[in-house]
């Protein structure tokens, strides 16, 4: 607990406080060296996280949304398409895709594991969409317009369930973009290579965010993409310095989306401590799920199959009870977060797209119930006690009253 009592939602003092020295160190090599854009540190933290991610190749952005941003162009997908996602994501996650021209269109999550319900996009198709005998391409019948693309949400830590989606993107031509900002070192058993896939080695690329508070965070704002595509890679690494393929030679018009090496450098020490931080979230989850298991029919814990190995960025619960929860943990001291109030189909930036409530129910149902306890590594089992103590209380004077 800090030293007034309170157990925070997030504790990003203490990881910042352990590595100073080593992260001191970063600064000083950047001027030391001038080097503050690129070079050595961006190079080595690109292939140490390649690495990590069982991924050829990674190309280091500014931000998650740019990773996302890039991607999608670098894998062809551009104006007049439709990009399929979730809409139970942050905002960020359509951003990018409007920024690429194309149109975000959305697919319902699956009501236990808040991803991408891989039947839903079966029905997607079947009932939305007619095949162009001309192009090969997929149609949506309404809107007249092809749907090239697909962004499966890793939410929560926990990756999508990726072999249907896969399928389905072979059967429908799609182009597969994980969005990862939240999965940094989560994987998935696949039945069909009958092996485990870590988060961001799956689709033709991926988008990594490294705010501040994930799993993987830099000291600032940075992101970024991975593939095993060569040429993807190459493209998204232009893309990233305004099309350059060399200084002053532009190949095609770009971004300012490059990563600093001062962030670079930071996030390299922190990768070596990424996987002890995971394994610390996975023990807080395992210890929260069983303190939880006598409140189950007001709290439900979050739905983990044995084919997913999540990081649990965020240690999500359900209750109709949620906002009255949320303020008597407040009141007791006790930070929480809800991971989204409002679905993206909802919001006011997309009220010219005429989505309307009821069009996407297990999102709508989410948004409405879940709440994020506090999750983050060095939480201890006695904060975790409180945590639930102060739940078990809500529960015992809810049910009387």
């Amino acid at each position: 607990m800090t030293p007034n009592g309170k157990i925070p939602f997030v504790d990003l003092v203490t990881p910042h406080r352990e590595l100073e020295a080593e992260l001191l160190d970063v600064c000083k090599r950047a001027f030391q060296t001038a080097g503050f854009i690129g070079g050595p540190e961006v190079e080595g933290f690109e292939r140490e996280f390649a690495e990590f991610c069982d991924a050829q190749f990674c190309v280091g952005v500014n931000s998650g949304t740019d990773a996302l941003r890039f991607a999608l162009v670098a894998a062809g997908v551009g104006p007049g398409e439709i990009v399929l996602t979730v809409p139970h994501t942050f905002i960020a996650t359509t951003e990018a895709i409007s920024q690429v021209g194309a149109r975000p269109d959305f697919v319902d999550i699956d009501g236990r594991t808040f991803t991408m319900d891989p039947e839903k996009l079966r029905r997607y198709f079947e009932t939305h969409c007619v095949q162009d005998q001309a192009t090969g391409r997929y149609v949506h019948k309404k809107l007249a317009k092809p749907v090239t693309a697909v962004v499966p949400v890793h939410l929560y830590g926990q990756m999508t369930d990726m072999d249907p989606i896969l399928e389905l993107a072979a059967q429908y031509k799609l182009t597969v973009v994980e969005d990862a900002c939240q999965a940094h070192g989560a994987e998935y058993f696949s039945k069909k290579q009958n092996r485990w896939l870590k988060a961001g080695s799956v689709g033709d690329a991926a988008a990594f965010s490294f705010y501040p508070g994930k799993n993987l965070g830099a000291c600032g704002e940075g992101g970024a993409i991975t593939t095993n595509q060569r040429d993807l890679a190459r493209k998204a690494a232009m893309l990233r310095d305004h099309g350059q393929s060399k200084k002053y030679y532009h190949d095609i018009e770009g971004y300012n989306g490059r990563l600093d090496s001062i962030q670079a450098g930071i996030l390299r020490v922190k990768l070596r401590h990424l996987p002890k931080w995971n394994e610390e979230r996975r023990q807080g989850a395992r210890i929260y799920d069983e303190l939880l298991k006598p409140l189950s029919e007001n709290v439900i814990r979050p739905h983990q199959l044995s084919s997913f190995k999540s990081v649990y960025h965020l240690y999500v619960v359900r209750t109709q009870f949620r906002d009255e929860l949320q303020k008597h943990l407040s009141d007791a001291g006790i930070g929480t977060g809800i991971h989204y109030p409002i679905p993206v189909h909802l919001q006011a930036a997309y009220a010219s797209m005429g989505w309307k409530r009821g069009d996407f129910p297990e999102t709508e149902l989410a948004a409405d119930h879940v709440l994020s306890l506090p999750m983050f590594p060095g939480l201890t089992e006695a904060q975790q006690n409180k945590v639930i103590e102060t739940i078990s209380e809500f529960v015992a004077s809810y049910a009387v009253n």
